[in-house]
Order: structure tokens, then C-alpha cells, then sequence
């Protein structure tokens, strides 16, 4: 229940007019006189309380904690807040000269331009450049680039980069003259606020003791910020109908999600699933989106910026929807135009080469591929 305060002011009005409505005589409680001075310190005493009070209540509910006091008070239930998430992605090693077999090892670092933000490679076994024995990722003879897995060296949303924001070297690969991220990194994150701890806590609760789809979905939630899943019940992966088994689809954001939280994901529905049922985990099925269009810009406006700005603002925009959400055509005219006020008309534009929406099943996500504002 909400507690109704008052302020000083008031405080002290309503002492004054108890005081005159059951005095027989008149009292004197103008500023200054002493029993002026004793409403005015009752009334800071009030205030005092008061304070008091709403201090305990933020402690003691988790819809009034904040902070550490929320932490503290969700953990009596064995609940965490979700840390911060590194942000990932593909960069492009390059050379100028590729008469040599050259290897780009694990652990490697790259970093922004400005070196506020830095980056490691990863290993991932599944990329055809990657070499165990070599322990890292080979450029063979005559391949001029190779695009390899990194990690944001800080956890949160400030590794997240536009693309070509990764364009510097930090460890000296002999036979690596360049890096570039041609895609934005989009999937880090700050640790989970305040508002959507209390959103999870109560998920939590519903999800307690059930072995249904918001428990399920609870758990692959959990795991870390910005998964989003789908979920399919009594059919296979490949469509065919199977009572008894799910699967679920999860993505991170990048459309390629490792096998490691492929694994995370597996484990955790595992323990939450219903008895007797069977299920598969999945990463998304990426559908390409190339976009063109042709767009006239205002006078005082650099045309090559401003049209750089479009380009950005489609592809993040691209890079944003979740699994099995459509990439609407009409979308894109308005994207295109809120990008900058200096955006006057646009035209011949066109999405996967026609003018038909883009739409991708549960077990798909839609990233860009290709985006010329010419």
C-alpha cells in the first residue's frame, strides 16, 4: 500500500489549524512565537519518520529495491541479476600482398580507432580457416582476407560498434596488414536493470514448479541478456509431427549463435522440461537482406554522409529483428527518411532485389547482407 506524506509546509498548516479549531481563546502561532516553534518541530520530526519509513518500505518489497537492496532481496529467492554482455562479432583480417601463408592467432587483439573500445579473437571450431594445430585462423597462399570471431575485451552496450569502427591492429600478425568489421556489434548489453529484474522475478515465480512454456522460456531467458527463442511444441525441426518433443530456436543477436550457449541453452531447458518429453536446440537459418535505393538530398547537406547515415540506419535496423519477425518494404522508406532531415526523397528502392515484404519463420532471422543508397 502506498504511504501518503506530507511536506513541511503542510506539516505545519495542519498543526496550526488543529490548534486554533479547538483553542477557546486566540493563540498566538505567527512566526517566531514559541508555539510556532514547537509546531515547526513536530513537523521536522514528522519528516523525519517519515523518511524512516519509505526507507524501509524500498527495502522490504521488491517493487520499491533498488540496487544493491533489490540484489540482496531477489537472492533470498536464489535469484542473480543477469551481468553485463560482451559484445560480439565477425571482423576481416586482410593483406596487400598474398603470396604467403599467414595465420591470425588466437587472442589476438583489435580495437576502435579511437582505442576506447578493445577486442580478442575467439576459437570456433566450426569456422573452415581454423586450424588446431596452428592455433589459429590461416589466410592461406592467395587468400587476400578472412573473417574470424571476437570479443569485446569490457563486458556492455559500449563495445557495441558501427561498422568499421574496428579498424585497428593491436598484436602484430606477420602477413596481416588490415581489420575491419564490416557488420555493427549490436549484441552487448549493461547488466540487467533494476525494472528488468523485477519483470524476471515475477516470470520467475509464475515459472515455479511448472513444466510449461514460460518455464522453458524462463530459463533460456536466464541465461544472459538479449536471447530471444522460439518455441515449437509436438513437431520436429524439419516439420514432420512428433507428439512429445519441442524445439526451440535461440539467437543472441548475431544470427550465430556458438556452439557453447547452444549447449547453456540445452542444459537449462533440460532442467526445467516436462517428464517424458524429448526436445532439440537450435541457431537460427539467417535470411539475407540486400536493400537499394536512390535518394536526393537537401542543399547544405553532404550527400555522401548523409547517405552513409541511411546506409547505418537500414542496416541496424536490419540487424534488430528477432527470430521469425518480418522485414516490412514500406519499413524501409521510412528508416531511410528518419535517418536525416537532410533526406528530401526516395526513390527506385527495393528489397531483395522486388517490393515485397521479407518474411522469415520461427526458425529464421533476417540480417543484412547488402545496402547501396546510391
Amino acid at each position: 500500500m502506498a504511504l501518503s506524506t506530507q511536506d513541511f509546509t503542510t506539516l505545519v498548516k495542519n498543526q496550526v489549524a488543529a490548534i486554533q479549531g479547538a483553542a477557546k481563546t486566540l493563540v498566538d502561532l505567527s512566526v517566531g512565537s514559541i508555539l510556532r516553534s514547537l509546531v515547526e518541530a513536530n513537523a521536522a520530526v514528522i519528516l523525519w519518520l517519515q523518511g524512516l519509513i519509505l526507507q524501509l518500505m524500498a527495502t522490504t518489497r521488491a517493487a520499491t529495491s533498488n540496487g544493491g537492496d533489490l540484489d540482496t532481496w531477489v537472492a533470498d529467492y536464489g535469484l542473480t541479476r543477469l551481468p553485463a554482455v560482451a559484445a560480439t562479432g565477425q571482423v576481416s583480417f586482410a593483406r596487400f600482398t598474398s603470396t604467403l601463408q599467414a595465420v591470425v592467432p588466437i587472442g589476438a587483439g583489435v580495437q576502435t580507432g579511437d582505442g576506447s573500445q578493445k577486442y580478442t579473437v575467439t576459437a570456433d571450431t566450426t569456422n573452415p580457416n581454423y586450424s588446431a594445430t596452428l592455433g589459429g585462423y590461416v589466410l592461406a597462399a592467395g587468400v587476400g582476407s578472412i573473417n574470424v570471431p571476437v570479443v569485446a575485451s569490457t563486458a556492455g552496450a559500449g563495445a557495441n560498434a558501427l561498422a568499421g569502427q574496428i579498424n585497428t591492429l593491436t598484436t602484430s600478425i606477420p602477413g596481416v596488414d588490415t581489420v575491419t568489421n564490416a557488420s555493427a556489434f549490436t549484441n552487448g548489453a549493461n547488466a540487467e536493470t533494476d525494472a528488468a529484474l523485477r519483470a524476471r522475478f515475477i516470470t520467475f515465480v509464475a515459472s515455479l514448479s511448472k513444466a510449461t512454456k514460460g518455464a522453458v522460456g524462463y530459463a533460456i531467458t536466464s541465461l544472459q541478456q538479449g536471447l530471444s527463442y522460439a518455441l515449437v511444441e509436438n513437431y520436429l525441426y524439419s516439420g514432420a509431427a512428433q507428439q512429445g518433443y519441442f524445439y526451440v530456436v535461440v539467437d543472441d543477436g548475431t544470427g550465430n549463435p556458438g556452439s557453447t550457449l547452444l549447449t547453456s541453452v540445452s542444459n537449462a531447458i533440460d532442467a526445467v522440461r516436462p517428464v517424458g518429453t524429448t526436445f532439440g536446440v537450435y541457431g537460427p537459418v539467417v535470411v539475407n537482406a540486400t536493400v537499394a535505393m536512390t535518394a536526393t538530398i537537401a542543399a547544405g547537406y553532404d550527400p555522401v554522409a548523409t547517405k552513409a547515415l541511411i546506409v547505418t540506419a537500414i542496416k541496424n535496423y536490419i540487424n534488430s529483428l528477432t527470430l521469425g519477425q518480418t522485414l516490412a518494404y514500406s519499413r524501409l522508406l521510412q528508416i531511410a527518411y528518419d535517418a536525416s532531415p537532410g533526406v528530401t526523397n526516395i526513390t527506385a528502392y527495393t528489397l531483395n532485389g522486388g517490393t515485397s515484404d521479407l518474411t522469415a519463420t520461427s526458425q529464421q532471422v533476417i540480417k543484412w547482407a547488402g545496402v547501396t543508397v546510391s
